[in-house]
């Protein structure tokens, strides 16, 4: 039977460290519940770590924290509150388990700012680059209504939602492009090593060749002679447009162009419908201002005409309008979930509407 060893928090606060014999890891998870112990971590004994869940990849020694490594922060954190322990003791724990490098340093200096008199909010924004505008605005939400682990589990829930939409749409994109590689390879060695030899053949016949296929020998030739000719274009037409799309009118052009792509750009009206619903209501469920909220989600959306189209909401917004209204104006987002927007100001549950909208997009995504 395997062997386990995990890390605990007991219901005093401590940290337990012991090893457990089980069939597998859930079964060791349902027993350390019963026992009333939080599981932190939980890997096999040999060493090999079983299930990133319950384990602190993001206590290593890496010198930059990423947005994953801030999710299982998030997620252990809200864990710790959530078992009745003070935020000063569960900064404790989450320090003492993490190994030496940037994650350990970034928690110390916040667990100073907090003993220092800051709230938890405050402490975070002073770690310039690691958590976002819309991490800080709920977080300090949460602390001003008394409920910062709540806050923090649905922001743990957020962020995984969050990743499971981009793992998606990587998905998704990915076989389209490994099409187009395979396609493109299969020309290549069609022009430079195939067509050659129909070439041979039509000259051992004596027969004058078709034009077309003059033309695809001289483009063979061309790419077999020439190939650093080609990749040198290739690269410079790269940077080119890497320069141009760095410029925001040029960004917004090519935003606009995408959005009206047959079935991409559905793809991404839809991914950003999700994003923006999700983060949206999100934000409204823990008590951030509308506007404020409006902000905050226009900085997440990555093309630059639904972005411009929110902040035009915004602008209405302040004239007095409702959310749905201008919205649907704008012509740019899905006119269901504008609808459904529209019921849920009207039903006064504009947050869980929104969510709904989120959800309904993630599974539309998910099937396209």
């Amino acid at each position: 039977m395997p062997l386990f060893r995990y890390e605990a928090v007991d219901t005093a606060g401590d940290i337990v460290k012991q090893e457990m014999s089980a069939p597998n890891q859930n079964t060791v998870i349902e027993k350390l519940r019963d026992q009333g112990l939080l599981l932190l971590s939980i890997e096999e004994a040999s060493g090999g770590l079983l299930n990133q869940q319950f384990s602190l990849p993001f206590m290593s020694t890496r010198g930059r924290i990423s947005q994953k490594d801030v999710g299982i922060f998030t997620q252990q954190i809200a864990k710790l509150l959530q078992a009745g322990l003070p935020l000063d003791w569960a900064l404790t724990i989450l320090i003492s388990i993490a190994e030496e490098g940037e994650v350990r340093r970034v928690l110390t200096r916040i667990q100073e700012e907090v003993r220092g008199g800051s709230t938890l909010a405050d402490a975070m924004e002073a770690q310039t680059g690691v958590f976002t505008r819309l991490y800080l605005n709920m977080v300090r939400a949460g602390e001003a209504g008394g409920s910062l682990e709540v806050v923090l589990a649905r922001l743990s829930e957020f962020m995984e939602r969050a990743k499971a939409l981009r793992d998606t749409v990587t998905s998704a994109l990915i076989y389209p492009m490994i099409l187009l590689f395979v396609a493109g390879t299969s020309v290549i060695v069609l022009l430079t090593f195939v067509v050659p030899q129909f070439e041979q053949l039509f000259e051992d016949a004596g027969e004058a060749l078709p034009v077309p296929t003059q033309v695809v020998i001289f483009v063979g030739d061309a790419l077999r002679d020439y190939w650093w000719l080609g990749l040198g274009l290739v690269l410079l037409v790269v940077a080119y447009m890497k320069r141009q799309l760095s410029q925001p009118e040029t960004r917004y052009r090519w935003d606009g162009l995408f959005l009206r792509l047959p079935l991409f750009g559905d793809l991404i009206a839809k991914v950003e419908m999700a994003r923006l619903a999700r983060t949206l209501g999100t934000l409204l469920r823990n008590g951030v201002p509308l506007l404020t909220a409006l902000s905050i989600v226009k900085e997440t959306l990555t093309n630059l005409v639904l972005a411009e189209a929110i902040g035009n909401v915004a602008e209405n917004l302040k004239a007095g309008q409702s959310l749905a209204e201008p919205l649907m104006e704008q012509g740019a987002f899905p006119q269901l979930a504008v609808h459904m927007i529209r019921v849920g100001e009207e039903t006064g549950q504009l947050d869980d509407m929104l969510i709904q909208v989120a959800d309904t997009y993630d599974d539309e995504v998910q099937t396209t």
